[in-house]
């Protein structure tokens, strides 16, 4: 069959031996959950379905586009080992499952893994019988269950409103890598900006097997290498710096921005004895994003973020992008359009999706997919998985802003329930502590605890109105334009001291292109009609000497919706050029 989303899943750790997993894989529905019971991962029973991974069975690319609920679906796959990769480890790595899913290799308990938008990993090495893998999968969504982080996924069979189709099972890449027994983990890469340093950290594994070993870093731009060194690593290994002397004489040649998407490549050599067991592809950017007496800046100097929010969802294949190229063009057509960055909303955005901003230049705020009801299981549940998307995506110089929490989704009492507001301050304050290099919203678009910058949701369509908001503080936490003045900007106990003030909801000015998307009211009638609600919504932020920002609602169409600027199937409502010059501060066309 054809590939599937062939390109290397993990663009910031790039290894050459590894096989993609994606494509056919044999398929079954669990409906009265007898398969553990039954032993179906012992790979005696025939699934009775195919399905392409990565895609869910909800959606057409998976070949089996069942809308209805399966709570529990079972995978299988029988891999060859090439001969070639015998003598290496073999690691076993999914993007993502949602939700739980435990992982056979030819019958032997490999892992398991709980989170549905975080990724990991398993050392399948011992469970490989004469270099064949039968490789089975079970994933459990517990659809009834609103305490699991979701996001905008429906726990009912059909899309409405603001929700949109379940997905279950695999939804992102699958694939094997092969590793000597001492390799590299993964790296850590910190910009220090203000020193013109990069600081380097690497992590490895089976370093207990040597006492040392050695390690080769090269750094380049545009083909051109500005540091090499070789290192002896023992097993506890230290962070370093490189000073980047390479800046031209503005200081900011070599900057990483939406304007100048400048990266560094990173090649890695890792040596026992002489002997090269390892070679890693990477790279970073050197940026800094930061609040200097109350201004938001980026590299040091003011800068006004145009973003737009992206739900993420393709019509052929939901939150799994369809092709490589197509997560590509998203964030082509969000700069055609003016926009410097993108907000991935309640959802955790693909590694691919993140490599394309970075390569292309936008702004990013990082989000968590909500939960729906607080309990202390969606607590432990919710800090889990923020983790390890935090780790995985450290290294990304487009993420500027991390959002663990959105409208108080997950935490509807945080206003007078003390326990979510310590919630709410732990995510804050976590975040924080693993990653100095980026502003955290502790609560988007209103109750606000402790954040960074204060961010509203507002979705007047007065213009009027808008402007006199937006030319003073006082006004925005006055009004309340929350839910149409009903939520708080700041929890009690909490206030404004200072903040870079955005508006980061607001427009969602809908209008009717496609046959097949749904009608919403209001609706603009026409072009004309569309464009200057665009300006009526976008050019009281544009001219507000207070607003530092803004993210319109949004890219494209869904299910639901049709509030996109562009149609679901990627086609501009207008052209993108009178989005642009709306985004520049242009009233008339």
């Amino acid at each position: 069959m054809t590939s599937v989303r062939p390109e290397y899943p993990r663009p910031q750790f790039v290894r050459d031996s590894w096989q993609s997993l994606n494509g056919s894989w044999s398929f079954a529905f669990d409906d009265r959950k007898i398969g553990l019971k039954q032993k179906w991962y012992l790979g005696k029973e025939t699934f009775p379905m195919e399905i392409t991974v990565p895609f869910s069975y909800q959606s057409g690319l998976s070949s089996i586009e069942d809308k209805s609920n399966h709570e529990r679906v079972w995978y299988q796959r029988t891999v060859s080992i090439p001969e070639e990769y015998s003598n290496k480890r073999a690691v076993l790595h999914f993007g993502a499952v949602d939700y739980e899913c435990q992982v056979w290799v030819n019958g032997q308990r490999a892992g398991s893994h709980r989170g549905g938008f975080s990724s990991f990993s398993l050392d399948i090495t011992e469970l490989i019988h004469e270099h064949q893998a039968v490789i089975t999968l079970m994933a459990h969504d517990y659809l009834d269950d609103l305490t699991i982080p979701r996001g905008k996924q429906y726990w009912k069979e059909k899309g409405e409103v603001m929700w949109f189709t379940n997905m279950t099972g695999i939804w992102q890449s699958v694939w094997i890598e092969y590793v000597d027994e001492v390799h590299m983990s993964k790296v850590r890469f910190t910009p220090h900006l203000d020193t013109n340093e990069i600081e380097i950290q690497p992590f490895f594994e089976g370093w207990n097997k040597v006492q040392k070993f050695e390690l080769s870093t090269i750094i380049q731009f545009n083909g051109e290498a500005i540091s090499e060194e070789q290192r002896v690593v023992h097993a506890s290994v230290e962070a370093w710096r490189i000073n980047l002397r390479d800046f031209n004489d503005h200081g900011m040649g070599r900057w990483w921005s939406p304007e100048h998407p400048n990266l560094y490549d990173v090649f890695f050599e890792l040596k026992v004895d002489g002997i090269i067991v390892d070679r890693i592809e990477s790279y970073f950017g050197m940026r800094k994003i930061s609040v200097d007496n109350g201004k938001l800046s980026l590299n040091n100097r003011p800068y006004e973020m145009k973003l737009v929010l992206d739900q993420g969802y393709f019509p052929e294949s939901l939150l799994t992008g369809p092709t490589d190229e197509a997560i590509r063009r998203d964030v082509e057509l969000a700069k055609a359009m003016g926009f410097n960055g993108l907000r991935k909303h309640m959802m955790v955005a693909d590694p691919r999706y993140l490599y394309w901003c970075d390569k292309l230049g936008a702004l990013v705020w990082g989000e968590m997919a909500a939960a729906y009801i607080y309990t202390e299981q969606y607590a432990h549940r919710m800090m889990d998985e923020w983790k390890e998307v935090i780790e995985r995506d450290y290294n990304h110089p487009s993420i500027v802003v991390w959002v663990p929490l959105n409208e108080s989704w997950g935490v509807a009492d945080i206003y007078y329930n003390e326990k979510q507001q310590h919630h709410a301050q732990s995510l804050y304050h976590f975040t924080k502590s693993v990653d100095s290099t980026r502003l955290v919203i502790s609560n988007d678009g209103w109750e606000h605890c402790k954040s960074d910058l204060c961010t509203v949701h507002d979705y007047c369509k007065d213009p009027e109105v808008l402007r006199e908001r937006y030319s003073d503080i006082k006004n925005i936490i006055a009004d309340m334009p929350g839910l149409n003045g009903k939520k708080f900007i700041y929890n009690p106990g909490f206030s404004y001291q200072g903040e870079p003030v955005l508006c980061t909801e607001f427009g969602g000015v809908n209008y009717h292109c496609e046959p097949t998307a749904p009608i919403v009211e209001p609706k603009a009638e026409n072009q004309e009609e569309f464009v200057q609600q665009l300006v009526d919504v976008i050019h009281p932020y544009v001219s507000s000497k207070l607003v530092q920002g803004y993210c319109y609602t949004q890219l494209t169409d869904t299910e639901t919706e049709i509030c996109g600027l562009l149609t679901w199937n990627r086609e501009p409502k207008v052209p993108l050029d009178i989005i642009k010059k709306i985004n520049e501060g242009y009233t008339s066309f």
